[in-house]
């Protein structure tokens, strides 16, 4: 499903050139649960950014379901995030304005997809805030509106679920909440990759990749993913 080859990203940074990845290399095939560790300055953030076709690699390929998505103009690579990934952010990203209905339905309303309330209601059930609708973002707790995030990534069916340090802002309670749910989404066969600095979010997942000065220092399969032995 996602293969990196020799990929790197290299910034302008005044008169200096930061090599923000260097020459990674990695394959997460579908179904898996994989958590992208590393200290500030390691790369998550770049390589978050690469995945999510929010950027593209100075050099080395990066293929998403054996497309190389550096062939791909801004149109292509906008239709790629809307089909294929659904993002969960740190800070929700939700419309104050708009209801917890509303915001799930909105990746559905730019895709121009028809029965858009019913998908959407449908999604927030997944997430268990169906009574919860028409609540707007002010009167839900930060893990409710984190729940809605995730609900949001998930009505457009993506292929896969991209998390940028969905439990940044969240108590421990609601953290182990985020955890538990996004455990739950694997476990009914979705790819989820996690860009994590916290050990024990990180210790839900399957698989766990550790990145330090743009490479990868470690990848550690810690239990065999869905529909696989063991």
């Amino acid at each position: 499903m996602i293969r990196l080859d020799r990929v790197s990203k290299v910034y302008r940074a005044g008169e200096v050139d930061v090599r923000a990845l260097d020459r990674v290399s990695l394959s997460i095939q579908r179904g898996e649960f994989v958590a992208i560790m590393g200290p500030s300055g390691s790369g998550k953030s770049t390589m978050m950014n690469i995945l999510g076709c929010l950027d593209v690699p100075t050099d080395g390929e990066y293929q998403l379901d054996g497309v190389d998505v550096a062939s791909l103009d801004d149109d292509q690579l906008a239709d790629i995030r809307n089909q294929k990934i659904g993002f969960i952010f740190q800070a929700y990203n939700l419309l104050p304005r708009n209801t917890a209905l509303a915001n799930v339905e909105l990746p559905l309303l730019y895709a121009k997809v028809a029965e858009r309330r019913a998908k959407a209601r449908a999604a927030l059930a997944e997430v268990d805030l169906a009574a919860r609708e028409n609540h707007h973002p002010n009167q839900l707790s930060g893990g409710q509106q984190q729940r809605v995030a995730i609900a949001r990534a998930l009505v457009t069916e993506p292929a896969m679920i991209l998390a940028d340090e969905p439990t940044g802002n969240l108590d421990t309670a609601s953290t182990t909440e985020i955890a538990e749910l996004l455990t739950r989404l694997n476990r009914a066969g979705r790819t989820v990759v996690l860009i994590t600095h916290e050990e024990e979010v990180a210790a839900v997942a399957r698989r766990v990749i550790r990145l330090r000065d743009g490479r990868i220092i470690d990848d550690t399969v810690i239990r065999a993913r869905v529909g696989s032995p063991g």
